[in-house]
């Protein structure tokens, strides 16, 4: 059986979760507490040196860390990667927008916020959040003319960026200006199989 190897409130952990959940796959999922450090044992970091959740581990040992190439992974010949080469390039696209220009503003403000560290990390927080925002007008401008980000239907392009656009308020990010945003998310949630961050 898949092992997940997760912490529940992290948007890339949601990430696999959901996909899993979706493709109707069993998996055993192992809680790690990374505030307490519990992927920084010699153990974890034997499993992936980056010290970093999610890794999957494969029915044959094999580990796979970074939340986005173990969506590539489990989604290859699904519905949730199309097979157009074209299609499947832009797919990347949105993934890598979302670790290089989403995540590092979005997700990281909101694990500070969660964690009691607002107040120490004030001053990034506040350099951080415009580049958040303008992620968000982004994607908005992208969603005004289509359901999904890539090819008109839902791809792990999407779960990629729902994990944490989805609790971007917890952040102090407000939605409300993003409408296509606001909607694209609606149709997320309302995709077969979907489950909330809170989901074990």
């Amino acid at each position: 059986m898949l092992k997940l190897y997760d912490f529940l409130e992290s948007g890339n952990g949601y990430k696999v979760r959901l996909l899993l959940h979706q493709l109707g796959l069993d998996f055993e999922r192992i809680e790690l507490d990374i505030v307490r450090g519990a992927t920084r044992t010699p153990e974890f970091l034997a499993r992936n040196p980056n010290g970093r959740i999610p890794v999957l581990e494969l029915e044959d040992g094999t580990h796979l860390a970074e939340s986005n190439a173990i969506q590539w992974y489990l989604a290859d010949g699904t519905a949730f990667l199309p097979r157009d080469p074209v299609e499947r390039a832009q797919v990347l696209q949105w993934m890598f927008f979302e670790q290089y220009s989403h995540e590092p503003y979005i997700a990281t403000v909101r694990f500070w916020m969660h964690t009691g560290a607002a107040d120490e990390k004030a001053a990034e927080i506040a350099a951080r959040r415009p580049r958040g925002v303008e992620a968000l007008r982004v994607m908005d401008g992208h969603l005004a003319s289509r359901a999904f980000f890539v090819g008109g239907r839902y791809s792990i392009a999407d779960i990629a960026l729902y994990a944490y656009t989805h609790v971007a308020h917890e952040g102090g990010f407000d939605l409300t200006p993003h409408r296509h945003v606001r909607a694209w998310l609606d149709r997320v949630r309302g995709q077969p199989g979907h489950v909330p961050i809170s989901a074990a």
